[in-house]
């Protein structure tokens, strides 16, 4: 099918993107996603689902009974200006290590950490 949509409209005028986690104590890790982030409880749904809203993310974390198994198919990377004191922040917070070393490449550095549900994400420094 061609688009009949004209060159330079965009094509996703208007969609947002918030993403959504499992979890299985949710007021845990809402808690700690919630410091993370820096970010506001935008709604509750008892015991269901917590949205947090921050200055550039919304993030939703949904109940579900099972536990997280395997590697993320999909991570965080949250980009910060000093990455040794936002992974001790973050650690301080619950957050474990995945990698004892940051890792460097493409001219990048950064950390992999999990959230207390073992949810991995990384935490690299902001591109200049």
């Amino acid at each position: 099918m061609v688009s009949t949509v004209p060159v330079g409209t965009p094509h996703n005028a208007g969609m947002q993107v918030e993403l959504t986690l499992d979890c299985v104590d949710l007021d845990k890790l809402a808690a700690f996603w919630q410091a993370a982030l820096g970010a506001e409880r935008g709604g509750v749904i008892e015991g269901r689902y917590v949205h947090l809203i921050g200055p550039h993310i919304a993030l939703t974390l949904q109940r579900v009974p099972e536990p997280k198994r395997g590697k993320n198919r999909m991570h965080l990377d949250l980009l910060v200006p000093d990455v040794d004191a936002e992974v001790a922040r973050l650690r301080a917070l619950g957050a474990t290590a995945v990698t004892p070393v940051a890792r460097q490449e493409f001219g990048q550095t950064w950390f992999v950490l999990a959230d207390p549900e073992a949810n991995e994400f990384c935490v690299a420094r902001e591109p200049t």
